[in-house]
């Protein structure tokens, strides 16, 4: 038994250690490419790529699709974007779906589009859940439900998302998918606005003509807590995603 344990333990650190090695070689490849290194960066993803881990061959599609370092191809970013799709990393089935959405390379497939954007969403892609609720709102590749449309506008702009708080503020302007409220709409606009979407001030402007004094106040109040709040939970998972 104590041999059998010993193997299990000594197994299990191999391949604890194999994965720290791919983690490490990935990270040196983003750093070259994030300073425009770019031979030195596929030299990092290469190994990787021929053990087809997903996020080596998202980087690597993004190179292609970019042009960055080698000659742009949007055919190859796909065929690796597909591999990685295929293994459920969700940064390559968002990719994935805007290609479907945009019908390059490929031809436009709406739901497609949907259900690949549904599946990042679901692993908490905040791009992917403020696209996902566009595509409930505007009824693009399956049917239109506001309410549907708030929830994942909420669950982006919850990680600070800019775009999704200024949908989010404009369905409670409006009264969509949830009930009308100013207050929501102002306290959204206004965290939209320090994000730096521009747009979101004047729409703040517009919410605060409707209020009175003390709902300002309290709103404002309101606004930077959350903020703050919005700022710790993002340095909380920058740290984790290190």
């Amino acid at each position: 038994m104590m041999n059998k344990l010993s193997l299990a333990s000594l197994t299990l650190a191999l391949s604890l250690s194999s994965l720290s090695g791919v983690a490490a070689d990935l990270k040196s490849g983003i750093y070259e490419l994030n300073r425009g290194q770019f031979k030195a960066a596929m030299a990092e993803f290469q190994p990787l790529l021929e053990e087809g881990y997903a996020p080596a061959q998202y980087q690597v599609a993004m190179m292609y699709k970019n042009g960055w370092g080698m000659r742009k191809s949007l055919q190859k970013s796909y065929e690796l974007l597909s591999l990685a799709a295929d293994q459920n990393y969700p940064d390559a089935q968002f990719e994935l779906a805007l290609m479907y959405t945009e019908g390059e390379p490929v031809e436009k497939n709406s739901k497609k589009a949907f259900e690949l954007t549904k599946k990042a969403a679901e692993k908490g892609l905040a791009s992917a859940q403020f696209n996902l609720g566009v595509m409930y709102a505007e009824g693009t590749g399956t049917y239109r439900d506001n309410r549907k449309a708030v929830r994942e506008y909420e669950k982006a702009a919850k990680q600070n998302y800019a775009l999704a708080q200024f949908n989010l503020a404009l369905m409670h302007f409006e009264g969509k998918g949830t009930e009308k409220d100013i207050i929501q709409s102002y306290i959204w606009n206004i965290i939209a606005s320090r994000n730096g979407y521009q747009p979101a001030e004047s729409s703040r402007v517009l919410d605060e003509r409707k209020l009175p004094v003390e709902e300002i106040k309290k709103a404002r109040e309101e606004a930077d807590s959350l903020y703050r709040n919005l700022l710790a939970q993002a340095e909380i998972r920058a740290k984790n995603s290190q």
